[in-house]
């Protein structure tokens, strides 16, 4: 039988691990680069297809990070608002999600069951929240349990990060921050 010591310590460890054990590849680290000067700074653009975040910092620079995008079909695009900002956020799966996979998400089906925010949490550290309209439309550019999601597309819709970049972004960013996905 597994001490009760010895199962804290293995789960902190797997909890921890993912983010040691993966290394990203270097073009989806944050870097300062040149983008078009007609780009209001304070904005964010996101390519999908190419897999990056872009943050205008001034005319003509930005700060590019790199993320994971959803599935074909399940992707957002248009023009959103930062309508809220959460760390460490709880999450539920969108009901659309539980039915296209009941496996993965049976716990939730038939349950008012959130999952808490912390570590384990699929939202990850941070999350901001996309608007329309004001109203919420579901999708999020938020943090990751799966670093190697980032420069893929695999999510139910929702923008990915590092952890520790969308930590930078959502220090960066106010609420009302105008959100591009193309």
């Amino acid at each position: 039988m597994i001490s009760r010591r010895t199962f804290v310590a293995a789960a902190a460890a797997t909890v921890a691990m993912p983010a040691y054990a993966f290394e990203v590849d270097p073009v989806f680290r944050p870097q300062k680069v040149g983008i078009k000067k007609d780009l209001a700074p304070g904005q964010i653009l996101i390519l999908p297809r190419a897999h990056f975040l872009y943050f205008v910092t001034a005319p003509g620079q930005a700060m590019r990070y790199g993320v994971g995008v959803g599935k074909a079909g399940l992707e957002f695009s248009g023009t959103a608002k930062i309508g809220a900002k959460k760390e460490w956020p709880t999450w539920r799966p969108t009901n659309e999600m539980i039915e296209r996979d009941p496996q993965l998400y049976g716990k939730f089906k038939g349950t008012d069951y959130v999952q808490p925010g912390g570590p384990g949490n699929p939202l990850g550290a941070r999350a901001l929240y996309l608007f329309e309209n004001g109203r919420d439309t579901f999708f999020r550019i938020h943090g990751t349990t799966a670093p190697q999601s980032i420069g893929r597309s695999v999510s139910s819709g929702c923008i990915r990060m590092l952890n520790e970049h969308v930590e930078d972004l959502y220090n960066r960013v106010p609420i009302g921050t105008t959100v591009t996905v193309l």
